[in-house]
């Protein structure tokens, strides 16, 4: 039941991070989905030693786009 729920968290904060891609990037979704399953972020946010599920959308895609800007340089 707990594994349920933290799934749950995570499945609606990556649900969360998608929307914030396309909209921020004009990107399609299935860009959008491919930025975020091949993402550290979303490694770590399916690590539920992390606790990365317990912080909001927005604070975790302000980590997404940390590591995307990383990547760049």
């Amino acid at each position: 039941m707990v594994l349920e729920k933290l799934s749950y968290l995570v499945e609606c904060t990556t649900q969360d991070l998608i929307q914030y891609l396309i909209e921020d990037n004009n990107i399609t979704m299935e860009e959008a989905m491919d930025i975020v399953y091949n993402s550290k972020t979303f490694e770590l946010l399916n690590d539920f030693g992390t606790h990365l599920y317990y912080e909001s959308p927005a604070y975790v895609y302000e980590y997404l786009k940390e590591e995307l800007e990383n990547k760049k340089s």
